[in-house]
Order: C-alpha cells, then sequence, then structure tokens
C-alpha cells in the first residue's frame, strides 16, 4: 500500500540508506528487464551487485541500529523516570491533602536523610511517629548529605536531614539540633589515654576518613582547616561510606576516626570503643532541608516538629554526664 510506501521512505531517510536501496532497485529492474540468454555476464554482475547491496544495507542498518538505540535510550529514560518520579509524588501529594479534610493526619511520607541520622538516629522516631500515628505510610531514603540534597532538590523525597547546612540556594534549610563529633579509637590505641585532643597530636596517627560528599567529612575538614592543619597533613589509610563500617575498622585498631558521639554509643557500652573529645569542641548542627517552592502538608509539618523535639531530646540524652 502506499502508507507502506511511505513509511519505508521515511525510515530510508532518518537512517540514512538512500545509496543501498538504489543500487537495490537499480540492479532489480536491470534484471527483470535484461535476458540471461543474451547477457549471462551482465545478468551475473547485476545479480552479484543486488546481492552485495542488501548485504551492505544489512550491515549499515544494523550499524545505525547499533548507534543510535543507545543514544536514544540515555536521553529519553532520564525524562521518563523523571516525570514518572513526579506524578507518583503528586499522587501522594493528593492522598495527604484529602485525608487533611477529613481531620486525619496520615497519607505517604519520604524522608530522606544522611548515613549517621538514618542509622543512629531517625529508626526509633520513625518507630514512635509510626504508632502516634498510625495511617501514615513512611519510607526513610538513606545517603550522604550531598546525595539528600540532591533527591530533595529532584521532589522524589518530602523532607532531609543531613548532617551539614544546605549550599543550596533553592533548598529551605531549618536548623534541628546540635551534635557533637569526636575522636574514636580502639581502647589499646595510643590516643585512648587522653582526656582530650587538640588537632595538632592527631597527625602522627593513622586516620580513617569518611568519603567525598559526606557531612561528617565536610564538617570535619572546615574544623582542621581553621585549626591550620590541611587534609593532606592527615594520615588517611582508609575511606569509608558508613558510620557503622568506620566503627567497624577503628575497633581492629588501625587507627582513628572522628564521628558522631550518637553512632558509637553502643560500642563505648560495650567497650570497643572510646570516644575522646576534640579541644576545641567539635558542634555541628544537623539540619532539615525542603524545596522553598514545594507544598508543605500537615503531615510534613507534624513531622518536622516531632522529629526536631526527638532528636534533640535523644542527643541531650547521649551527651556525657
Amino acid at each position: 500500500s502506499y502508507a507502506f510506501i511511505v513509511l519505508m521512505l521515511v525510515l530510508v531517510g532518518w537512517l540514512h540508506l538512500a545509496t543501498p536501496l538504489i543500487t537495490v532497485l537499480f540492479c532489480h529492474f536491470a534484471l527483470r528487464r535484461l535476458s540471461f540468454g543474451y547477457r549471462k555476464w551482465v545478468g551475473l554482475v547485476l545479480f552479484t551487485l543486488l546481492f552485495g547491496g542488501l548485504i551492505y544495507g544489512a550491515i549499515l542498518f544494523a550499524k545505525r541500529v547499533h548507534l543510535t538505540l543507545p543514544e536514544i535510550a540515555s536521553e529519553s529514560i532520564p525524562v521518563v523516570l523523571g516525570y514518572a518520579e513526579r506524578i507518583l509524588g503528586l499522587g501522594a501529594e493528593m492522598d495527604v491533602r484529602l485525608s487533611e479534610l477529613t481531620g486525619e493526619i496520615g497519607g505517604s511520607l519520604m524522608v530522606g536523610a544522611s548515613t549517621t541520622i538514618a542509622e543512629f538516629m531517625l529508626p526509633g522516631i520513625l518507630g514512635e511517629f509510626k504508632s502516634t500515628y498510625p495511617n501514615v505510610r513512611s519510607r526513610l531514603i538513606v545517603g550522604n548529605s550531598e546525595a539528600i540534597e540532591n533527591r530533595v532538590l529532584e521532589h522524589t523525597i518530602d523532607i532531609g536531614f543531613i548532617e551539614s547546612l544546605s549550599h543550596e540556594p533553592n533548598l529551605e534549610c531549618e536548623v534541628c539540633c546540635d551534635d557533637e563529633l569526636v575522636v574514636i579509637c580502639h581502647p589499646r590505641f595510643p590516643l585512648a589515654r587522653h582526656k582530650e585532643l587538640s588537632p595538632q597530636k592527631l597527625l602522627e596517627h593513622a586516620y580513617i576518613s569518611r568519603e567525598p560528599g559526606s557531612g561528617t567529612r565536610e564538617f570535619t575538614e572546615s574544623y582542621l582547616r581553621h585549626s591550620g592543619i590541611a587534609l593532606e597533613q592527615m594520615n588517611v589509610v582508609m575511606e569509608l561510606g558508613s558510620p557503622i563500617a568506620l566503627n567497624g575498622v577503628v575497633e581492629t585498631g588501625l587507627g582513628f576516626a572522628i564521628a558522631s558521639r550518637a553512632s558509637v554509643t553502643k560500642e563505648q557500652r560495650l567497650g570497643d570503643i572510646v570516644a575522646i573529645p576534640l579541644k576545641p569542641r567539635l558542634i555541628r548542627t544537623l539540619s532539615m532541608v525542603y524545596p522553598k517552592e514545594k507544598f508543605r502538608s500537615r503531615l510534613v509539618a507534624t513531622f518536622v516538629e516531632f522529629a526536631s523535639a526527638r532528636l534533640h531530646a535523644l542527643l541531650i540524652a547521649k551527651k556525657p554526664a
């Protein structure tokens, strides 16, 4: 049909197959016009050209498909995923708004948190919040502070908890509470005998650091710079992306690390790790971030107030007497 012919011509133009197509068509019509009885060698040559044109066209087509499809996929898939995440977010927001019309606090709550907060502070708070508001369906996304900020900017989570102040102009940032970072090491490590440590005393010992993008690492590096110590001066022997992994390596006695006091409460109680405060003290601010323009539901506002109070009480309880 004519529609099929038009479709084939469009495909030929898009895939740049005009040259092999013309060759095949010419050979086809020439073979129909010429007689093999009178000019066998001409027919043989034309048949060879026809066959070669078909092979060449097939190879060229396969190559074009191989080169074009990954490019199309790499450009289209992120766009589709972005719209899909926005649609899901709008659906969750609609659920929250409808539940608010009935006077109930419920619906989907997407929370993101940096690793230290997510692993040592938020689980109990989320459990208690669920007990208080049983109609809430919470989901916790874990990553370093930089990754959580990016997820909030992409509108894939409602609120993020990070271990530093946000530098993003499109995010609202609220101070949540304070958290002290301390030197942690094995009880038999040379630093363990000190009651407090100046930054200069750390230079001669092996240092186990958090990964780039970590709020703990960012704040520690800023503290060291203000103390006149560059990161290059530190004897970094390992970088780890999780506070639990950090604690595990420190327990081997390989070196010391700088971590949240809240992340080593259990290890201190068992006697596997000692925590020594720095002089001057290293106190950081834990923050909550959310998009400036994003609708903030009563569910999110209630959780922010609930989590802030619980985090503040939790960190006060974990301070040394």
